[in-house]
């Protein structure tokens, strides 16, 4: 028995099979869970190109989610296809290249707008698809970039990670008396596709290893699927609102 059996998991973010929405969704169904994935634009091809490589191949609906027709939509069609939902992962982020880089000032409204609608108001959006399904309870995680610090190249989608944590923590407030949990992953970073558009990557993957305790891998996506998965059980029935950083322990050590 896996501890996902019955849970049936809302799954965003799933582009490539080296995203890491992408190895949540194969250890949740490893683990039992019963999926659907979500794909927005010119992406949702390439999320149901990518969705047959999973061992079931689940179904892709399209989720725009800064569309309100999009979110009614696919919270209308999880209620005639499973009735309720049991977990959500929040896989969401994009912040267009004005945003990234060293030039943080230079920044105007219009493209850091776009980042924080995209990157964390999003989460409150697929709150929105799934929390009237979670009539019993539920588990919504999200996957983050620690926010505490300022760091090079990330610019303004640092300020939208530190936005999008205290959502989770507001949402956790607000959604703990339903019995629906809200925690965030910190993981470390990962060489995927999204991982491309953030200049100077090359300084996260060369400095991380050597610095974290555990160590770090910048290809291994299979300790943040596990720790999310782990959060879309019933394992942790007492923890919301919180960051858990799977990173190696690079945060917890000075420079």
């Amino acid at each position: 028995m896996g501890i996902l059996d019955g849970k049936r998991v809302l799954i965003t973010g799933v582009l490539t099979d080296t995203s890491l929405a992408f190895g949540v969704a194969q250890m949740a169904q490893e683990q039992g869970a019963e999926l659907v994935l979500t794909g927005a634009g010119r992406g949702l091809r390439l999320t149901e190109r990518t969705a047959r490589k999973l061992a079931v191949e689940p179904d892709v609906m399209e989720l725009d989610i800064t569309e309100a027709t999009h979110i009614e939509a696919v919270r209308d069609a999880l209620a005639e296809r499973w009735g309720s939902v049991d977990g959500a992962l929040h896989a969401i982020g994009f912040a267009p290249a004005e945003c990234l880089g060293e030039n943080f000032m230079s920044a105007q409204w219009g493209h850091v707008g776009t980042a924080m609608e995209i990157s964390a108001y999003s989460l409150k959006s697929l709150a929105e698809v799934v929390v009237p399904l979670m009539g019993e309870g539920g588990s919504i995680v999200g996957l983050d970039f620690d926010a505490t610090v300022a760091w090079p190249a990330y610019g303004w989608m640092g300020v939208a990670k530190a936005a999008l944590e205290s959502t989770s923590r507001y949402l956790a407030r607000q959604l703990g008396p339903q019995g629906i949990r809200v925690n965030l992953i910190a993981a470390g970073p990962i060489k995927t596709t999204a991982a491309k558009g953030i200049p100077e990557f090359q300084q996260f993957e060369d400095g991380w290893n050597p610095r974290a305790p555990l160590g770090w891998d910048v290809r291994d996506i299979e300790p943040v699927a596990r720790s999310t998965v782990a959060l879309l059980s019933d394992w942790f029935p007492a923890t919301t609102g919180e960051i858990i950083h799977v990173d190696g322990g690079f945060h917890a050590v000075g420079a």
